[in-house]
């Protein structure tokens, strides 16, 4: 097992606390998952994502001078390919001038009819 920054490798969860989860890792070592490097989601409760025993994929985040271990867990997974621009329909491709008239024209209707409302309130 190389324990090395940025390395990949399966653990097994085997203490669950509520700002994360420990990982043993084999060899007698073990790191921690911080509960915001459990998901891309928000996590409430880390019992929600991983259970006691399960054998999870962790990435190495970092190890500091006295040898504890931070893991990631969202960061092992492969990531989410970035969704293709759809073709634009013919609405998206009106002309800038075309999007100008009729912003000015429903502008204009609304002014109208904010007007005529005043005008009645006035009379009154």
């Amino acid at each position: 097992m190389d324990i090395k920054i940025d390395n990949i490798l399966e653990g097994k969860v085997s203490r669950i606390m509520p700002f994360g989860a420990f990982i043993d890792l084999g060899e007698g070592k073990s790191g921690l998952v911080h509960i915001s490097e459990i998901a891309d989601a928000f996590v409430k409760d880390i019992n929600d994502y991983v259970s006691l025993g399960q054998e999870v994929l962790v990435k190495i985040v970092s190890i500091d001078e006295s040898g504890k271990i931070a893991l990631s867990i969202k960061k092992a997974v492969e990531p989410k390919p970035e969704p293709q621009p759809q073709p634009f329909s013919q609405e998206k491709q009106n002309s800038f001038e075309d999007k100008l008239a009729r912003f000015m024209k429903d502008s204009n209707e609304k002014l109208v009819a904010l007007k005529h409302y005043h005008e009645g309130k006035r009379n009154r």
